[in-house]
């Protein structure tokens, strides 16, 4: 991790140490958003300054008020001329836009400040007319806002603050061309904070490049998993391995499960509504009004399972959420801690189960030392006391349940084969194959 030649200015204990907005003071405290996390005292004295940040941390560690009070506290009291922002927040995925967006929304209506969202599967023509009323703060993910620039519908050239969310997660996914290309059109001379939970070196290229004297902070030196939370791996045979699933399903509460093929997703669906189980499939196949009324449902409880790829893997957060399970072991270590981060956030409880075949144990065993892990084995079959133990597991009722399904949004066709410098279609809003498609294909489609 970089240097920073300037001394940075020390760690608060408390929001009202800061240079912020006494409009945001107060909804902190409305909110009952107290004391600082680690990253938010450690960062926010300096970015509130202007000085450039590269925080390291790991999902759910309170990154988003880290960088957003600063995005909002350095834009008070400005107006965005029409398709001009004045800050950007870039992010791998359409999940993790809204997620954002969501977060920093009562915080900007507070200061009077206009935001945007600009993500694949919604219509172009949405999105620019928000542009053209005029938002101070865009929250994008990079193949979209790079369709909008192409077409002359956003400029960037009047962002004076900008954010790089899950920067790892975008280099991953081949969004570096795209993401460099965006930071080029930015107003020179301006703030840049990027946060990540691992630093490769597609990412140092980017805190290189961009980045002056950032001033750096790591959550905690692995990025990793954290003391509030349990780690089991669960060996299974093939033979039991769907009833298993079914048992967990059945718990009293909600699980995220973790599959890696769409379709893989949509036939587990089916066969825990057949169970009795409240379960949904989320994953790049569904449209993203579809996505978006799935989540709703999960958060709500109409869903108690939900079934999916690691489209959403990142950006989802769900208070409360206890369990998470991984049906298929992730290949690589950070879809592990991405995969899991979705429990035991902002100082809670919760427990990541990995079901594991005979044949996956020996590269389950290498991926959990590389993540840094030392879980919990135990051997289980469904009804286990053991099984019941970690995960809640219950029988399931057998009587089966039907979910309403989403709303489906009409398809829409891609009319050109133009690419832009983006590499995106001049003229397509959707039709892109989805990152968790079959081999070969893009990993960039479903954010759009």
């Amino acid at each position: 991790m970089p240097v920073s030649v300037v001394p940075a200015l020390p760690a608060v204990e408390s929001f009202e140490e800061l240079d912020l907005p006494r409009e945001l003071l107060t909804i902190l405290a409305r909110r009952g958003v107290t004391a600082p996390f680690p990253i938010q005292a450690a960062t926010l004295p300096n970015s509130l300054v202007g000085r450039d940040v590269l925080g390291r941390g790991r999902t759910g560690s309170g990154k988003t008020l880290a960088f957003g009070l600063a995005v909002l506290a350095r834009t008070a009291g400005q107006q965005a001329e029409p398709r001009s922002p004045l800050a950007l927040v870039l992010v791998p995925t359409r999940e993790l836009a809204q997620q954002v967006t969501e977060a920093l929304t009562p915080y900007a209506h507070a200061l009077r400040l206009r935001t945007a969202t600009v993500v694949g599967g919604v219509p172009v023509r949405r999105q620019a007319q928000v542009l053209n009323r005029g938002a101070e703060i865009v929250v994008a993910t990079p193949g979209r806002l790079g369709d909008l620039v192409e077409r002359g519908l956003c400029r960037l050239d009047r962002v004076a603050v900008t954010v790089l969310d899950e920067a790892d997660q975008m280099t991953d996914m081949g969004f570096l061309p795209e993401v460099t290309a965006l930071l080029e059109q930015v107003a020179g001379g301006g703030q840049t904070m990027l946060f990540s939970a691992t630093l490769d070196r597609n990412v140092d290229s980017l805190v290189r490049r961009f980045l002056k004297d950032p001033v750096t902070h790591s959550v905690d030196p692995s990025a990793g998993a954290v003391s509030t939370m349990e780690h089991h791996v669960l060996h299974v045979q093939n033979a039991d391995k769907n009833a298993t699933i079914a048992h967990i399903a059945s718990r009293d509460g909600r699980v995220i499960m973790f599959i890696d093929t769409k379709q893989s997703a949509d036939r587990l669906v089916e066969k825990l509504l057949a169970d009795g189980v409240k379960a949904a499939a989320l994953h790049g196949g569904k449209s993203q009004p579809q996505r978006t009324r799935t989540l709703e449902q999960f958060r709500s409880g109409h869903v108690a399972a939900l079934v999916a790829t690691d489209v959403a893997a990142r950006g989802i957060h769900v208070d409360g959420l206890d369990l998470v399970v991984n049906l298929d072991p992730p290949a690589d270590h950070k879809d592990y801690l991405h995969r899991g981060g979705r429990t035991a956030r902002a100082g809670e409880s919760g427990t990541v189960v990995t079901l594991v075949l005979p044949n996956q144990r020996r590269g389950t065993a290498r991926m959990m030392t590389t993540a840094g892990i030392t879980p919990v084995t135990t051997k289980v079959r469904a009804g286990d006391e053991e099984l019941s133990r970690i995960t809640g597991a219950r029988v399931p009722t057998g009587v089966p349940v039907t979910i309403p399904d989403p709303v489906v949004e009409r398809p829409r066709h891609n009319r050109s084969n133009n690419r832009n410098r983006y590499g995106r279609p001049a003229s397509a809003t959707c039709a892109r194959p989805t990152a968790d498609g079959p081999r070969g294909t893009t990993p960039r489609a479903h954010n759009g």
